[in-house]
């Protein structure tokens, strides 16, 4: 099964936001392999706001203007950054991290805020992740205006 499928399996029942956050935090904590950090930062007062995560403490607030998570929600595409220590405006949460992908979460042309994941690995994210997690996000997407 693949794991958009998985995906939708899991939130199909799903009632409480809250809930499905934090489930597919875990969930992609536990099918992704070297990752280090994944969660949400959702907008809120014009800044991301540190949702449910799996991981090290992290960054609570993010200004727009700041970091890959800033700039993903800035621009509402995926970003990839092979290394991230060569990314300017790059917040270091977790020194361990080496690769990142943000991806947009978007509900009625609105910004909902980014999915997060991080790698100690330099480069771990290829193309089919992020078309993969693309996938993953527009199920999401799906299911959190159904909650809303």
């Amino acid at each position: 099964m693949k794991l958009e499928e998985k995906l939708q399996s899991l939130i199909a029942d799903e009632k409480y936001l809250i809930t499905l956050l934090s489930n597919t935090s875990a969930f992609f904590n536990e099918h992704l392999d070297n990752i280090n950090w994944v969660g949400y930062y959702l907008f809120k007062d014009n800044q991301l706001i540190l949702g449910p995560f799996q991981g090290k403490v992290a960054c609570e607030v993010i200004p727009l203007e700041k970091g890959v998570c800033g700039y993903c929600a800035t621009t509402r595409q995926t970003i990839v950054v092979e290394d991230v220590h060569l990314f300017e405006g790059h917040i270091a949460c977790d020194n361990a991290s080496n690769s990142e992908i943000v991806l947009p979460i978007i509900i009625n042309n609105e910004l909902f805020g980014v999915l997060d994941i991080d790698s100690p690995i330099k480069s771990r994210f290829k193309k089919e992740d992020k078309k993969m997690l693309e996938k993953c996000v527009q199920i999401l997407q799906g299911k959190i205006k159904q909650l809303l």
